[in-house]
This record gives structure tokens, sequence and C-alpha cells, in this order.
């Protein structure tokens, strides 16, 4: 199947509502709502790095997808468009077919539309450019922590890696952890739910201490957390801050999205991240988090 045949088969859709033009042209068109401001992110998933060479192709549509809905998830944006840089060894119409499937899936009950992109041949990477709109002055970002502040997670820290350590080491993991890698499910509803709420606020995909970290340097900030040592991972959960007082509607929008979130400690003034054992000692991971072109 040559390049332009496979665009039209499998991504192609007529272009409607803010979309003025879509997939078929040099670049698309679009119509940006008055009063609100276009929050733009971009992840690359290559294979053997991001994901099993194995993967299912359907599953791998949902997560290349998934992240960068998480990212939208921590900026407090609602989904409305994004692009799709496809790198294929072969166009094997079967693997598209399904990839696309599991694309859509999540792009239709996400509310996001293909707007462009590109295919290649080559080793097997997938990048994705997603936007979304936020209404003027009302984005989440990392930098706003205050001493004081609670610090909570969305979902279950943890079972992402898990899952990984588990095929790393053994080849099967649980059905559930594995879905939990390879299906993550953006918190959006929860992300949007905190906007006015939340202090700061990042997607865990690096690893939980690693992502607090960068709230803590661009709040100048540190923090004392109470957990356990764990394994994290590719959990794409948010990890936010709020106002201690502000408890309660934090519960509130995570009940309206949906979503268990859980406090795991306090903001404070002095910089530096304290972490602190069930028996009341403080400990340092093995592994703060995942980080590309870093030692083996």
């Amino acid at each position: 199947m040559h390049e332009f045949d496979l665009i039209k088969r499998y991504f192609q859709k007529p272009a409607a509502g803010s979309v003025k033009i879509g997939v078929g042209d040099d670049a698309a068109v679009l119509a940006v709502p008055p009063g609100y401001e276009l929050v733009v992110t971009t992840d690359t998933m290559v294979s053997g790095v991001h994901f099993f060479a194995d993967v299912s192709p359907a599953t791998l549509g949902h997560k290349a997808l998934a992240v960068n809905l998480s990212d939208l998830a921590a900026m407090g944006a609602q989904p409305a468009w994004f692009t799709l840089a496809l790198t294929l060894p072969e166009a094997e119409p079967e693997w598209v077919d399904a990839f696309a499937q599991g694309l859509f899936l999540l792009a239709d009950s996400s509310g996001i539309t293909l707007v462009g992109g590109d295919t290649t041949q080559g080793p097997l990477s997938v990048t994705i450019t997603a936007m979304g709109l936020v209404p003027q002055g009302q984005a989440l970002t990392r930098g706003g922590a205050q001493t004081g502040d609670l610090v909570f997670f969305s979902g279950a820290i943890g079972d992402a890696a898990q899952a990984l350590a588990d095929l790393q080491k053994w080849g099967q993991t649980p059905t559930r952890l594995r879905a939990r890698l390879e299906c993550p499910t953006p918190r959006l509803a929860l992300g949007q739910a905190l906007r006015g709420l939340a202090t700061a606020c990042i997607d865990v995909s690096d690893g939980l201490v690693q992502d607090l970290g960068h709230i803590l340097a661009a709040s100048g900030r540190g923090a004392k957390i109470n957990l356990s040592p764990f394994l994290s991972g590719d959990d794409y959960e948010l990890l936010f801050t709020a106002p201690e007082h502000s408890l309660a509607d934090v519960i509130a929008a995570a009940v309206a999205s949906d979503c268990v979130v859980t406090p795991i400690g306090h903001i404070q003034a002095e910089a530096g991240l304290h972490l602190i054992d069930a028996q009341g000692r403080e400990y340092q991971p093995e592994k703060p988090g995942f980080q590309h072109f870093s030692e083996p």
C-alpha cells in the first residue's frame, strides 16, 4: 500500500466544526474559540524504548494518543486536535487497521480530532502532537505550589512499573497490571475540574519522585511525602498540589471525575524532598525516575 492510499484509507476524515481544513492538505487550518488559549504537547514513542516490539497495534494506537492526552490533562485543557507522524517498517493493512481502531476509539471518546501528520518508512515509531483548549489564564502549570499545600496523586501509582518489571523478569504479568502499562487512562475530566483548585500539576510519566521534583523546582519549594518505597514509572496519573482548606473541593472534583485522589504529603518552604516510610523513617529511592540519555 502506498503512502497516500494509507492516509486516505485509515486516517482521512471530513473536516467539520472548528477544523476548517484537516487531513489532505499541506497543513491544517483550525479555529480557536474566543476567550480560550491553545495548549500544545508532543510525545514520541519508539519500539524497544517505550513499548515492546510485540505490542498489539490497537494497544499502541491507544497509548500513543493517551500519553499526549495525559499532558493536556495536567494543564487542565480540553482536547481539541492532534497530528500523527507514523513511521512503519512496512505498511501492512491489517496492522494499520488495528492501530487506527485503537487510536480513534480513544480519540472519539476524548473528543479530539486528527487534523494532519505524516507517514514514513523506517523503524517503528509514533509521534503525536496534541492540542487542547483552556480558558484564558486558567492553565495549570508546574510552578504554583505554595508552602502548606497538600500534595495529591490520582489513581494508583506503581502499577505500570510493576508490570514492566514483571515482563522484563518473567515475561508475564497480571492482565490488570499490563493494561495499566499499555492502556493508561488520561485523567482529562479531573484535570479540567482542578482548574482554580490546584496550584500546580504534572502528569507522572517518568516516576513520582522525579516528576514531583519538577514541581518543586518550578515552584521554588520543598516537600515532605509520607509514602512507603514503591516502584513508579509509566503511570500517566496526575500529581498536583492544592491548599489544605480546599481538600473537600478537591475530593468533590475527584468524585465528579470518577477518579480517586490520595493526599501524600505537604509542600514546605525549604528546598528539598523528604520521603518518609510507614515507620516514620526518611529514605532515598534507588532510582528517582526514568531519563533518556542517562547512564545505564
